[in-house]
């Protein structure tokens, strides 16, 4: 019995829960309070960000096709890396361009909240 696609799995399950968590802990830190225009806007576009990740990874199954249905491919760990790094890279850059006006709204309404 091969063990190595759940183990592969269990290895993506944990990166994603780490990169949430450190998501998490980065906004939890910081106290906004006294954050400058620049710190805040950061925060809300990684937020957008990492939504826009997840959103990609989820069209992405409705229509996996270049996933191997053989199990024993040495480079399916390789595929998938990449398109993991693939899928961060585009939320990022699509955040940074033009982005969905998450990041400007949030922006704001944090100012408001934290009378800036």
């Amino acid at each position: 019995m091969d063990v190595s696609s759940i183990s592969t799995y269990t290895d993506y399950l944990t990166k994603q829960n780490t990169k949430a968590d450190e998501l998490r802990n980065t906004l939890n830190k910081t106290d906004y309070s006294d954050a400058d225009d620049e710190k805040l806007l950061d925060a809300c576009k990684q937020f957008e960000s990492y939504l826009l990740e997840q959103v990609f990874k989820e069209m992405q199954k409705t229509v996996d096709c270049i996933k191997s249905d053989d199990d024993s491919d040495p480079n399916q760990n390789l595929v998938d890396y990449f398109r993991e790094n693939t899928l961060q890279e585009l939320a990022s850059t699509s955040t940074e361009k033009e982005g969905l006006g998450i990041a400007q709204m949030l922006y704001e309404q944090m100012k408001r909240n934290y009378n800036l």
